[in-house]
This record gives structure tokens, C-alpha cells and sequence, in this order.
């Protein structure tokens, strides 16, 4: 089945959702199926070891911190940070670890239980980790690999590579490729938004279905409304400073003084875009859209249609299913994964659900919103992941306000036009898969790379 909107769009905590928000499941999943088989009273201590893109670039997105809290019973669309600071702190002060928050108390040091594999890398994915459970003696009493695959999805080895699936009834429309999304969509006679509500409501009831995307709208404005609030440093090495506040303080007064700008609405749409970024960044809650690193991008497009062109609850839902349709054609046939394909995954998937979900709750017809998806990312193939010192700060902050404004102007395009067009999306998303398989592993989420060499660290 495709991955559904709320598959897409999930409530998680920065920096990462591949390397924070996944192994972070990954931990609570591998403890709740010992748990499943009554394993869990003879556990002595648990190994986790981190590969490739988690091990080179984990330190910077926290993965070590996420683990710990998994293996502690946190999850992510629940985890209360207060709570989970205390927790930490407790583990490091005192040496042990409460399995799942309520399971056997073992004894934990961070500097032997979790191993850093730095380059070596499983062949299945580069976002690979592998937990150990052991007893007194040492001896392996269970063993499990998972796979962070990109927007917080975990896989174990039985799952890799299989037809993304999701909890739930069988939808009724099972669209594989944009082709068949619009083939379904002209045949029932209905936008791809309604034909992705008639997939949703066979999950949920429309009142839940409504609730959820009201809530997942929310959520995002909410976190616009944090990172504004927000002044200082992020953490990490690099003090880069939060621009958010500041930027709406000056647009703010530009507003009182009625200075006219005829771009001034790009203005904002470049601080809601850093302001959720920022607080990705600082380890914040967001939603997932379709990553952590790219969280920033649909709720300042989203934003952007709300409060310029007047949007109400159905537009913005319209333009929230109509996104997820697309993301769903880029999780089952490409990736969303830095690690794996680049930022092309992350922003550059996050850019084409904004162009289409923009156009749609505009007023486009189908063929217009498969356009706009197509032109987004189009003009962000070949784009590199390349954290300086691993942090979700640079590029990533200002590669989302930049996203955004490409997502607008791709959906502008695609209104001027009929629809017509030379290259599909179909076509698109094959090539951005095949880019990023042809893309050197120093461009993909490693630090090795880019910016992530050339630039000095503050």
C-alpha cells in the first residue's frame, strides 16, 4: 500500500528523523519484541553498534542520545524532552538503565555499549544499527538489525526491500507511480486529494481523518511559533546563532512602517521555514515532512497559502493529502533518505509535496499538480547532504528557506501552464533514484564531503 499521510507526516524531535527520531524506535522495538518473548529478565546489558552514515555523523544528530532513550522506553511521537533530559542524566550519573522504563534495571556505560563502526557499512542501507542482548556471562541472548530508511521509517533485515507497507485495512487505491495516481484520479472523476481521503477514510473515520490533518497543521504552526519565541545559540560546535526572532522583529517593524516591497512575502516565507529549522536543530518537536531535515519547508509553504491567500481548514487539508500522494511516490519508488540518495531526498522530496500541495489547494487540476511536482524536483536533482560537523545546521536551515521559496515558484509555473509538459514525474523520480545510487557516499549525509570539508568549524 502506499505510505498514508499520517505515514508522512509524523509528530517527532529534532535534529534528525533517520538518525534521532529512527534509532530511537529502533531501540524500543528491539526491547518490546524481547519483552514479547520473555527475554527480558535474564538481559545483562545491551550492545548497540552504529554503521556508516549513523556512525560518522551520529555524534552531531544525537543518535547516541537517541538510542539511549529508546532502549529506555521513549518514543518518539510521545517523548516529553524534560523528561528525557532528567532520564539521561540519571543513566550517565549512575551507571544503569531501566530497559523499556519498566523492564530489568542493567548496568549501562555509553563508552562500551554503544560501538561507533565509523565507514563500514551493512549492504543493505547506510543507516544501519545492530542491537546485542547479553547476559551475566556475556553470551548473545538476542541479536536484531534494523535500518533507519528516512522520515523516522525503520526496517528490520526480514523487512528490508520489501514493498513499503502500513498498519491497516487494504486502501482502495494502491497507486504505484504518478501514472496510475492519475489514471485512478481521472477514472473515479475526482482531484488527487479526494482520491487520497477515500484512501485515508478506509484507515480512519472521516472525523478522525479530519482531526489529524487539523492536528498535523497545528503542530506545524506551533513549532513556527516556538523557533519565533527562540533567541541564542544552537547547540553543537559550530554557534551558529538563531536568525528567526530577529528576522520577524525587523520585518515586524518594516510592517509598521509601511515599507513596500513587492517580494515581502518571500521574507516571511524565509523566516517560518528557518524558524521551524532552528528548532529541528536545538532537538525541538516537529513534524516530519517528509524528514527532520526538511521539516521546515511545507509548513512555511503551508503558511504561505494560509495567510496570503486566504486558506481555510479544506484548503489546507487539500493541500496536506495532495503532498502526501506525492511523497508516497518518492518513498516507494526513490528514497527520502539523505544517507542514501542526498538532500535531494530530504528537501528536494519536501519541495516537490509543497509545489504540488500549494497548487492543489490553488485550484490546479491533477495535471497541474503532477507539473509543479516535477519542476520541483527537477531543479533540485543531484543535491548533496553535507552537514558541517554533522549538525542539521549548515546548509540544512537555509537549504529549507530556499526550498520553500522553489516550491512556490514551481507551483506558479505549473498554474501558467495546462499541464503539458515534456518529462513526467515518473521520469523525474526514477532519476533522482538513479542520481543518487551514482552519487559518491561523501555527499550522502557523511560529513566527508562539501561543505562539510571545506568550511573551517567555528
Amino acid at each position: 500500500m502506499p505510505a498514508g499521510v499520517f505515514d508522512l507526516f509524523k509528530l517527532g524531535v529534532g535534529p534528525s528523523s533517520s538518525h534521532t527520531m529512527g534509532p530511537m524506535t529502533a531501540g524500543a522495538r528491539f526491547l518490546r519484541g524481547l519483552a514479547q518473548a520473555s527475554g527480558l529478565g535474564s538481559v545483562a546489558r545491551v550492545e548497540t553498534t552504529l554503521y556508516a552514515s549513523l556512525a560518522m555523523t551520529g555524534r552531531g544528530h544525537a543518535t547516541d542520545r537517541a538510542v539511549i532513550l529508546g532502549l529506555a522506553g521513549f518514543e518518539p511521537a510521545t517523548i516529553d524532552p524534560d523528561e528525557a533530559e532528567a532520564v539521561l542524566a540519571q543513566i550517565a550519573a549512575e551507571g544503569r538503565l531501566t530497559l523499556g522504563g519498566e523492564g530489568p534495571e542493567v548496568e549501562f556505560d555509553a563508552a562500551r555499549d554503544i560501538l561507533w563502526e565509523g565507514r563500514t557499512r551493512l549492504p543493505q542501507h547506510p543507516n544501519g544499527l545492530r542491537f546485542r542482548a547479553l547476559d551475566a556471562e556475556g553470551q548473545v541472548l538476542a541479536e536484531q538489525v534494523y535500518f533507519s530508511i528516512g522520515g523516522g521509517f525503520v526496517v528490520d533485515e526480514a523487512e528490508f526491500g520489501q514493498a513499503p507497507t502500513t498498519d491497516g485495512p487494504t486502501v482502495p487505491y494502491d497507486f504505484t507511480s504518478a501514472d496510475e495516481l492519475l489514471a485512478m484520479a481521472e477514472q473515479q472523476g475526482v482531484t488527487i486529494a479526494e482520491l487520497m481521503w477515500r484512501n485515508e477514510i478506509a484507515r480512519r473515520t472521516p472525523e478522525e481523518v479530519n482531526a489529524g490533518l487539523d492536528a498535523i497543521f497545528e503542530a506545524m504552526e506551533a513549532c513556527i511559533e516556538r523557533g519565533l519565541r527562540q533567541d541564542g545559540c544552537l547547540p553543537g560546535g559550530l554557534k551558529v546563532r538563531r536568525r528567526a526572532q530577529q528576522h520577524f522583529n525587523e520585518l515586524t517593524r518594516r510592517m509598521e512602517r509601511n515599507i513596500s516591497d513587492p517580494l515581502a512575502a518571500l521574507d516571511w516565507v524565509n523566516l517560518w521555514a528557518l524558524s521551524v529549522n532552528e528548532e529541528n536543530a536545538s532537538g525541538g518537536k516537529v513534524v516530519t515532512a517528509p524528514t527532520n531535515g526538511a521539516a521546515g519547508l511545507l509548513p512555511a509553504v503551508l503558511r504561505f497559502y494560509d495567510r496570503f491567500h486566504r486558506g481555510g481548514a479544506e484548503g489546507r487539508r487539500t493541500f496536506l493529502l495532495t503532498a502526501a500522494a506525492i511523497g508516497a511516490l518518492y518513498k516507494r519508488n526513490a528514497s527520502i533518505s539523505g544517507a542514501e540518495v542526498g538532500c535531494q531526498g530530504e528537501v528536494g522530496v519536501a519541495c516537490s509535496m509543497a509545489a504540488a500541495g500549494l497548487t492543489a489547494a490553488l485550484g490546479g487540476n491533477n495535471a497541474q499538480i503532477e507539473n509543479a511536482a516535477e519542476i520541483a524536483m527537477e531543479h533540485n536533482l543531484g543535491l548533496t547532504c553535507d552537514p558541517i560537523g554533522g549538525l542539521v545546521q549548515v546548509p540544512c536551515i537555509e537549504r529549507n528557506a530556499m526550498g520553500a521559496v522553489k516550491a512556490i515558484d514551481a507551483s506558479r509555473l505549473a498554474l501558467l501552464g495546462d499541464g503539458q509538459h515534456t518529462v513526467s514525474l515518473d521520469k523525474v523520480i526514477a532519476t533522482m533514484k538513479r542520481t543518487g545510487e551514482d552519487m559518491n557516499e561523501i555527499y550522502k549525509e557523511t560529513s566527508l564531503g562539501g561543505l562539510a570539508v571545506n568550511v573551517v568549524e567555528c
